[in-house]
Parts: C-alpha cells; sequence; structure tokens
C-alpha cells in the first residue's frame, strides 16, 4: 500500500525531502500540484502530504520529521538526545522562517519571478548574509550546526541555502563565508543529498536584473526618392499629436460621487464613525463600481513587510488611473503564511481600463462587488478600515500592514 503523495513543485524545499524517500525507499509518490491538491490544499502551499485515510501535513518541517520517521523512528539524523534534538528544531526554524524568505526576495525579483524593486533586492540580501554570519560562525567552530556529525539541521539548511548559491552568492561571497561554503559542499555529497547535487556548480558573481528589452517597431522600407519636381509652398509645421487621453475620460465627471471629496474623508476622519458613512450616503453603483483585488501567487510571498512592498509597487504602477480609482489594500496573516487583498472603487463598470496601466496587473484577479449583499458591504468595510481581521477562504486571518491609493 502506498505511504502517500508528497506535492513539491521545483522549491528548494523539496530537495531534502525527494533525497530523503530514496535514501528510504519509501512508497511515497512525488509530483507536482494537480486538480486533487488543489482540493485538499486550498491556501495552496507546498510542499503538502497526504497519506492513507486521508492523512494529511502542510508545513515542511512537520512534512520531513514524519518523512524521516517512516524510514526510521530512531534516525541519527535527529540526534543522540534531547537537547541535540532541540538544538536540531532551533536550526530547522532559523533556516526556514529567516534565511530561506530572505534568499527569495532576493532573487526572485533578478529573475523575473516577481516585478523588480531595487530597495527589496538591497535590503533581502543584507537580511540573508545577516543569517549567514550566524552560521558562519557556529561553523568556523564546528563541522556541523549540532553535535559531531551530520543531522538533520545540516541537511535541511543546507537544501534551503541552495538558491543563495544558485543566483546571489558568487566569489566574493563565498570569501566572506568560507565556512558556509565549506560546510555546503560537505553536507550535499552526503547520500541523502548527493543524487539532487551531482551536477551543482557554483557561480562566479551574482546574477544581475536585466530589464525587458522593449519591441522596436519595423519600420516600413524607404520609397524610392522621386524625381525633382517643383519644390512646394512651404507648409506651417504640423502641430504635435494630441496626448493620448484615458479611456475612463470618455465617460466625463461624475454627476453624484466627488472622488476627491471622498478622498479628503478618508484621509482626515475616523473611518468607522465618518468616513464610511460618508461614503455609503455619497455612492452612486451606476457611476462607479466596487472591486475586490486578490494577487494570485500568495504562495511565493514570505515576509510581511515584503508583501506589502509588492503591493505598494503595484499602487505605484496605476498612478495613470488616480483621477478614476480609491483604493485600499492590505496584507493579511503572518511571515511565510501571508496574502494581499484589496478593495478599489473604480470609475465606470468595468476594470481593466483602470488596471491595465500597471505592467503587472495580470498579476492579480478581479472580483466585482455587490454592496447590496451584506457580506460583501462588510468587506468592504473592514478592507477599508483595517481594524478588524478579514474572513479569507473561511479562514480568519489579522491585518497585518497594507497600502492606499489615492
Amino acid at each position: 500500500m502506498s505511504q502517500g503523495t508528497l506535492y513539491v513543485g521545483e522549491s528548494s524545499r523539496g530537495l531534502l525531502l525527494k533525497g530523503l524517500i530514496k535514501h528510504y525507499k519509501l512508497d511515497i509518490n512525488v509530483t507536482d500540484r494537480d486538480a486533487t491538491y488543489q482540493k485538499l490544499f486550498p491556501l495552496g502551499k507546498v510542499p503538502a502530504f497526504v497519506g492513507p485515510k486521508g492523512y494529511k501535513l502542510t508545513e515542511v518541517i512537520a512534512i520531513v520529521l514524519y518523512v524521516i520517521s517512516l524510514g526510521d523512528e530512531k534516525s541519527p539524523l535527529l540526534g543522540k538526545n534531547n537537547r541535540e534534538y532541540a538544538q536540531i528544531i532551533r536550526w530547522l526554524s532559523l533556516a526556514n522562517s529567516e534565511w530561506l524568505p530572505a534568499i527569495g526576495s532576493a532573487f526572485g525579483p533578478l529573475i523575473g519571478r516577481v516585478p523588480y524593486n531595487k530597495k527589496q533586492v538591497t535590503d533581502s540580501s543584507a537580511a540573508a548574509d545577516k543569517v549567514a554570519s550566524v552560521f558562519e560562525a557556529r561553523l568556523a567552530e564546528f563541522t556541523y550546526l549540532v553535535g559531531e556529525r551530520i543531522t538533520l539541521a545540516d541537511l535541511f539548511a543546507a537544501s534551503l541555502a541552495t538558491r543563495g548559491f544558485n543566483y546571489l552568492w558568487g566569489k566574493e561571497w563565498r570569501a566572506k563565508y568560507p565556512n558556509v561554503v565549506r560546510w555546503f559542499t560537505t553536507v550535499t555529497a552526503h547520500p541523502i543529498l548527493a543524487d539532487q547535487y551531482k551536477n551543482f556548480e557554483f557561480r562566479d558573481a551574482p546574477v544581475e536584473f536585466t530589464p525587458p528589452k522593449k519591441e522596436k517597431k519595423e519600420q516600413a522600407p524607404k520609397a524610392a526618392a522621386p524625381k525633382a519636381a517643383p519644390k512646394p509652398a512651404a507648409e506651417a509645421p504640423a502641430e504635435p499629436a494630441p496626448k493620448p487621453k484615458h479611456p475612463l475620460e470618455l465617460l466625463g465627471k461624475s454627476t453624484n460621487f466627488n472622488l476627491d471629496e471622498w478622498k479628503r474623508f478618508y484621509s482626515n476622519e475616523e473611518t468607522r464613525e465618518t468616513a464610511l458613512p460618508w461614503f455609503w450616503e455619497h455612492y452612486d453603483p451606476s457611476e462607479w463600481s466596487l472591486w475586490r483585488v486578490d494577487y494570485k501567487y500568495n504562495d511565493e510571498l514570505t515576509l510581511t513587510f515584503m508583501s506589502n512592498n509588492l503591493l505598494g509597487g503595484f499602487f505605484n504602477r496605476l498612478s495613470a488611473s488616480t483621477k478614476y480609482l480609491f483604493g485600499s489594500g492590505v496584507v493579511y496573516g503572518e511571515n511565510n503564511n501571508n496574502g494581499i487583498v484589496g478593495v478599489f472603487l473604480v470609475r465606470g463598470q468595468e476594470h481593466e481600463p483602470a488596471f491595465n496601466v500597471a505592467p503587472d496587473w495580470e498579476s492579480y484577479s478581479f472580483a466585482k462587488l455587490d454592496p447590496s449583499k451584506p457580506e460583501d458591504k462588510t468587506f468592504v468595510d473592514d478592507v477599508f478600515a483595517w481594524d478588524k481581521p478579514l474572513t479569507i477562504n473561511g479562514e480568519t486571518r489579522e491585518v497585518a500592514d497594507g497600502k492606499v491609493f489615492k
């Protein structure tokens, strides 16, 4: 009987799990996300595990420990005693909650996984190096992270550090952290990881961000020069072409709802007590519409402040639609388990003309809200106010941070 199915994708969190399954000869099917996965794990996080009789696990540390228990309940990878085991959990947590998110947020913009933000790359690289310094200090005096032999702490942390060596850490970085490099080379040569790293190569320099090239318009071939002809009378210089108008300008000014007045109310008055009553009193659904906006790739988000930076970048790129939009966006949840959602007031009944000014607008999904429904009206109030937890996919999530577009 199969011991279960593991959903891992291509994340570095899956490297160790694949090695453990092969090492212990476990009957676990390793696959990518499919329709069954979507039904069983609505949060969309990987890795995820489902075993016999519907036994489910999420969170990589829990899954790694369970997989080891299937192979060897008394595995030496878990230390010689409870004190070593506690130290192993300590390093697992540090690598998973601090090192990997910083590494991911540093290289993601460089390779085009998320929109490029120089400050995010700089800050995240510094955060990753700060954690690397903790590892370097330990490994300057000891061969391994816990005890005198390889443990799960080494295998796990080395696999999570992989993307740093893939994309960020060139010769200069490796010269600064020689003990981390020595440790990484030693640990990835262990039989559990060796197959995953047999063709691994260090890079000379960090990957550099390359802005996407603008497509050049093909020019029509020049016609042959005509024969000399009498010169026409001098023509008046052509007037410059008029600046393209925003498509929503065709709707004209709103007659019943003053957007600028609403923005002043929202900025200067108490949200629940004053601003929201004013909003609902003046809101005109014949001229305006309300839209829920969800980020599509919440499973790739890491630290909440980085998610908030991502949201802020999206808002900045909407500036061409300032006269036709008001929005509030929030980051809900906590580090390594958060998401982005917002509510926008949009001139007209369609969202696309307002949002397609931002090159990353297709990274978000849009759903029209109906404030005549109590649940939609409450959702608008809560996202505008930020003072209550939100209900997301049936789960209560605390608001961690947010941005306002006005």
